[in-house]
């Protein structure tokens, strides 16, 4: 287990947010099932769903026609996207008077790093506690709290507890901890990679330990060297209070799922123009010919996604046509449900640098 410089990093995750609001809004609802999220009629998934809710199965991201027959009882909101924003921006408040190295995730989860803070005599854990009680008293809202020295711990550790927990991993208990963690607890690792590792005979951090970071590099690329890094304690990544923006993307759940790449180029016909429009929108500051690595995604019906790109190429509607033509070849028989183009934003600095030469 490598040793480094010991940091204090509290992750918090507000406890099923968008719901959480939607029931402080109208307490009526409070002991029924609701979710939050899009019109079945319009191929719909949830944004979020509260505690009754899930006792049927329900979860972020399920297609909403699947939630109500789970759960035919189901209250559907539609998303208040303003009123999320302005309880997030009362929320990150709070964090500011502890420190202002924060790394927002998302409107209802962000990372912490309270290193230097001196508040409740240094604590990290009784900083997350006040945080929490802070964000009850001021909104009303629960929320849970990880903490620990490495930042992929603390995301792990908010979700220990939930909801409305806290769990502490202390430095010396990092060893430990690590070794019995299953593989599948691993931000990023999903249910694919997770069955990939079961067929290697992985099930826990201590199995990918004895193993060669190339097994993994092999199999997995850069999401095996994290696997590899993540099983061995090692996570040098520092909360970032300014994450630039890596990508533009735009996407559509289509009304009916399509079969046919011809149909495909069809998605893509309107597509193409509104990623265009995105990308001037979002980096007025450069032209469509400084974007060199493109992509395309699918979902199929069965929900699984996938994803394509292609480097060192001239931005042009062709390119997107020839990824596609090439990804549709994953469906093996699925029907698509949706389908996604996406830009790299190039990284000018290192750009700029190349072309010194």
């Amino acid at each position: 287990m490598t040793m480094q410089r010991s940091r204090k990093i509290i992750h918090i995750d507000m406890d099923c947010f968008y719901a959480a609001v939607e029931m402080r809004e109208n307490p009526s609802l409070k002991n029924k099932p609701i979710a939050v999220g899009g019109s079945p009629q319009q191929r719909g998934v949830l944004a979020t769903c509260n505690y009754p809710a899930r006792k049927f199965g329900l979860h972020s991201a399920m297609a909403t026609a699947q939630a109500l027959k789970l759960c035919p009882n189901l209250i559907l909101l539609p998303v208040n996207m303003p009123l999320y924003k302005q309880v997030s921006s009362q929320i990150h408040q709070i964090f500011q008077r502890y420190t202002d190295i924060i790394e927002p995730l998302s409107l209802d989860e962000a990372y912490l790093d309270v290193t230097d803070c001196e508040k409740c005599s240094g604590s990290a854990t009784w900083i997350a506690q006040e945080i929490r009680q802070a964000i009850l008293t001021e909104t009303q809202l629960t929320a849970s709290a990880g903490v620990a020295p490495l930042k992929f711990l603390a995301k792990i550790a908010s979700d220990q507890n939930k909801p409305n927990g806290q769990f502490v991993i202390k430095p010396e208990e990092v060893a430990e901890f690590v070794a019995k963690l299953p593989l599948n607890k691993i931000p990023g690792v999903g249910k694919v990679t997770t069955q990939h590792l079961h067929a290697m005979g992985l099930q826990t951090c201590h199995d990918v330990q004895k193993l060669d970071m190339n097994v993994l590099l092999r199999q997995f690329g850069k999401m095996g060297r994290r696997i590899w890094q993540f099983s061995h304690g090692i996570d040098e990544r520092e909360v970032q209070p300014h994450r630039e923006r890596k990508s533009v993307g735009v996407e559509t759940t289509l009304l009916e799922n399509i079969t046919t790449v011809e149909q495909g180029l069809a998605v893509l016909d309107k597509l193409y123009p509104t990623l265009v429009g995105r990308i001037g929108r979002a980096r007025p500051d450069l032209k469509l010919s400084d974007f060199h690595k493109l992509g395309v995604k699918l979902k199929f019906d069965d929900f699984q996604v996938t994803t394509l790109e292609k480097s060192a190429v001239e931005f042009g509607r062709e390119i997107f046509d020839e990824l596609l033509h090439k990804i549709w070849q994953r469906c093996e028989g699925r029907t698509v449900r949706l389908v996604g183009l996406h830009v790299n934003i190039p990284n000018q600095k290192a750009d700029g640098q190349l072309s010194l030469w």
